[in-house]
């Protein structure tokens, strides 16, 4: 490890000297609600559209192996198959989000810990620290690249998941340390993506968490047989940092990867609303003024530079949205669904997909939506640093106004979701696609379970 910069080296010892036994209780309980999440949310969207593309198009070409595709149970390379499922997981606006890196680590981690797990014959002890490794890694970057990674239109989900399911292959797979800085630094070749369909859509915004875990899985087959990356990938003068997010990143910041630093799983968000973030805290706020919507003359969302452009004034398709993508990264639409009790969950946008849900020109929602405006506030930005908060004032009919301000949405860490809650959300994925009585034993099997279990006796109770 000569000769590597201290950012470089600490990222890959934190990969390699992980170890199970001195994980902290909340970290693999941390790991366990996100496995929860993620499996639900891969039974639950298999069956979309989008989904069904992706798995046609890769069983015509995949390369056979002993990992499984969620539901349908296609066996094929462990690359092959966490495509599929990280595509599966990410489908709906639904998966797991990390506040701080405005991210969605999960729908990269899991599928790619239990292809791995399957292809090499794993205990769900070891798929359970692949998980932590590649989700340390993930976000531990994504928070150094945060605020400027998304307020620069890059999906920072694309980016970084070509870095976490790298490293949960290293971890996983037991590269040395050397091997695993190789394969973190050809991640980085991996690293693309924006938020452009936010305005003109597309669904190639489902497949973004299977093409970024496909790159790593990659990576680091390709480290192991011998190809090497560049040592300073990320604060060297054209590595990552200044590339993607246009600034230095110092020596110092070697000291986020440390083993003892805290760890970034214990925090993770998981969604109650099945729609892009950053939506999540005006639709807390639009719920406490649900009971007056019908007095509301006018709406002013205050909003910060990444959510402007993301869901506000910088998406093209914020005010007029055509596409279930539109629609799930439209604030004033979210806004305007939540005021008027018509919700924002997986049924809510299925019935739009299904033509049921009426947002055109003339609806009441589309109503709502036009009185609304979005303001960019800087203030927000310097209080509330790696936060997604809501500042919304509505003016009524009488003249009066109303302050709404919300700064921690139900699902974050500050405002976490039950563990009753989150098993109500995985039996409503799950029942319908895998039985009640499958879905019960895979609940029990994921929070309960010995640590001991084959993966493959996990993914045995993901199949139809």
């Amino acid at each position: 490890m000569q000769n590597i910069p201290p950012v470089e080296a600490a990222v890959a010892r934190l990969v390699t000297e992980l170890d199970y036994d001195a994980l902290p209780s909340d970290v693999i309980q941390g790991a366990r609600r996100l496995m929860q999440d993620q499996l639900a949310l891969q039974a639950g969207c298999a069956g979309l559209p989008w989904s069904r593309t992706i798995l046609g198009l890769t069983r015509e070409r995949h390369v056979p192996g002993r990992a499984r595709v969620t539901v349908d149970g296609d066996a094929m390379s462990a690359a092959d198959a966490a495509f599929v499922n990280a595509s599966f997981g990410h489908g709906f606006e639904y998966d797991d989000a990390h506040r701080a890196s405005s991210s969605h680590p999960g729908s990269c981690v899991v599928p790619t810990a239990l292809a791995v797990g399957e292809e090499i014959g794993a205990s769900m002890r070891e798929v359970l620290l692949g998980i932590v490794a590649g989700y340390e890694v993930y976000t531990r970057i994504g928070v150094l690249a945060a605020p400027e990674l998304l307020e620069l239109g890059f999906h920072p989900h694309a980016l970084l998941s070509t870095f976490g399911a790298a490293a949960v292959v290293a971890k996983m797979r037991g590269l040395d340390v050397e091997q695993t800085l190789h394969a973190l630094s050809i991640a980085m070749s991996h690293s693309a993506g924006t938020t452009e369909y936010t305005s003109s859509g597309g669904s190639v915004k489902r497949v973004h968490a299977g093409i970024g875990t496909r790159g790593g899985i990659r990576s680091a087959e390709m480290a192991k047989a011998g190809i090497t990356g560049p040592a300073a990938f990320l604060t060297g003068n054209k590595g990552f940092f200044r590339t993607f997010v246009r600034r230095e990143v110092g020596a110092d910041a070697a000291a986020a990867f440390a083993l003892d630093a805290p760890f970034e799983i214990t925090r993770i968000w998981i969604k109650p609303y099945c729609c892009c973030g950053i939506n999540h805290a005006y639709i807390d706020g639009a719920r406490q003024l649900a009971d007056r919507a019908d007095r509301i003359d006018s709406v002013e969302l205050g909003i910060q530079a990444g959510g402007d452009v993301v869901i506000g004034n910088r998406n093209a398709s914020a005010f007029a949205p055509k596409s279930i993508e539109n629609l799930q990264y439209s604030l004033p639409y979210q806004f305007a669904l939540s005021l008027l009790g018509l919700g924002n969950g997986f049924t809510t946008h299925h019935d739009y997909l299904a033509g049921r849900l009426d947002i055109g020109d003339g609806s009441q929602v589309a109503k709502l939506a036009g009185r609304i405006r979005i303001t960019h506030k800087p203030e927000l930005d310097t209080a509330h640093p790696g936060k997604w908060v809501a500042d919304i004032t509505v003016t009524y009919d009488d003249g009066t106004s109303e302050n709404v301000f919300v700064d921690s949405p139900r699902g974050t860490a500050d405002n976490p979701v039950s563990q009753s809650d989150l098993d109500a959300k995985f039996r409503d994925l799950t029942v319908a696609a895998l039985g009640a009585e499958r879905s019960e034993a895979l609940l029990f099997a994921i929070t309960e379970g010995d640590a001991t279990m084959p993966a493959s006796a996990l993914v045995d109770l993901l199949m139809v």
